[in-house]
This record gives C-alpha cells, sequence and structure tokens, in this order.
C-alpha cells in the first residue's frame, strides 16, 4: 500500500520556531518590566522568568534559522502524511469547538457533548454506553472540584436554571 502525499517539515518548523520565538519575547518584555534584579530579599518576579524566556528565544532562534538556512535542500524531511494531518485535524477541530463551547454552555454540559461526540464517532460506542459516561464524567469533576474542594468552574446556562 502506498502511502499518500506528504507534508515537509519546514512549514511546521517555522510556525512553532515563530511562536515560541514570540512568546519568549513577551516573557522576557514582562520580565523586565516587573524587574529582572535581585533585590534585598532576593531575586524580583521577573527574575526566573527572563532567563527562561532567553532560552525559549535562543532555541526558537536556532530552529528557525536552521530551517531557513536549509531551505532549499532537496531531501527535504516529512513532517507526516497526509493522512495523518487528516488525522490530527480529525481529533483538533471538535477541541476547537469545545474551548468556544465552555463560554457558552459551560464546562460540564461542553464536556458531556465532546465526550458523547468522541466516543460516537471516534470510539464508535453505541448511546446505551455513551451516555452514562457522557454524563458521569462532567458529574463526577462537579462533584470532586465543586463540592469537595470548592473550586467553581466555568458555569452555563443549565447550572444556573439548576440554582448550582
Amino acid at each position: 500500500m502506498e502511502d499518500s502525499p506528504s507534508i515537509d517539515s519546514r512549514w511546521p518548523e517555522l510556525a512553532v520556531a515563530g511562536l515560541l520565538l514570540a512568546v519568549g519575547g513577551v516573557v522576557v518584555a514582562d520580565s523586565l518590566r516587573i524587574g529582572v534584579g535581585w533585590a534585598d530579599d532576593g531575586p524580583q518576579s521577573g527574575y526566573f522568568p527572563f532567563y527562561i524566556g532567553l532560552v525559549l528565544i535562543a532555541s526558537s532562534g536556532w530552529v528557525l534559522i536552521g530551517q531557513l538556512l536549509r531551505w532549499r535542500a532537496a531531501d527535504r524531511e516529512a513532517f507526516c502524511t497526509r493522512e495523518q494531518a487528516g488525522l490530527v485535524w480529525a481529533m483538533l477541530w471538535p477541541v476547537a469547538v469545545y474551548i468556544g463551547a465552555i463560554q457558552l454552555l459551560g464546562i460540564y454540559v461542553a464536556s458531556a457533548l465532546l465526550i458523547g461526540y468522541f466516543m460516537t464517532r471516534h470510539g464508535r460506542y453505541r448511546w446505551v454506553i455513551t451516555l452514562p459516561v457522557a454524563v458521569g464524567v462532567p458529574l463526577t469533576f462537579f462533584i470532586v472540584f465543586e463540592r469537595w474542594f470548592l473550586v467553581p468552574l466555568a458555569k452555563g446556562p443549565l447550572e444556573r436554571l439548576l440554582g448550582l
């Protein structure tokens, strides 16, 4: 069986290196804002994050420059096949929808929907098994976080309707 055409590693490496370079820049800039020196009582709040940001900048800059120098290399490494990229996308878009749904529906209802979707779509479970798990897991998290640890999580209209 022949593998589908692959996506080369050039663009993913450049994107991740650029993102980490930007994150490192934000960390360094904010560390400078709050102080990176040594105070009478020890290091200031930005001392350690400043150096972590510098390491991020250096390492991502190294990857970025290396990738640009190898830009025209004939033997580019494959990042993934198109089939593998499709599998990643099949997992990524529901999680992105889930993150948005938390804002609208609350974490418990959104989690129940996500678990139900993944169990039926990717696990191929029937609803008779999916429904108790999809409802039971968020219910367990509600009991553990909201009742036992007293840590409130994002609630939506259903929880507000139930007075929770």
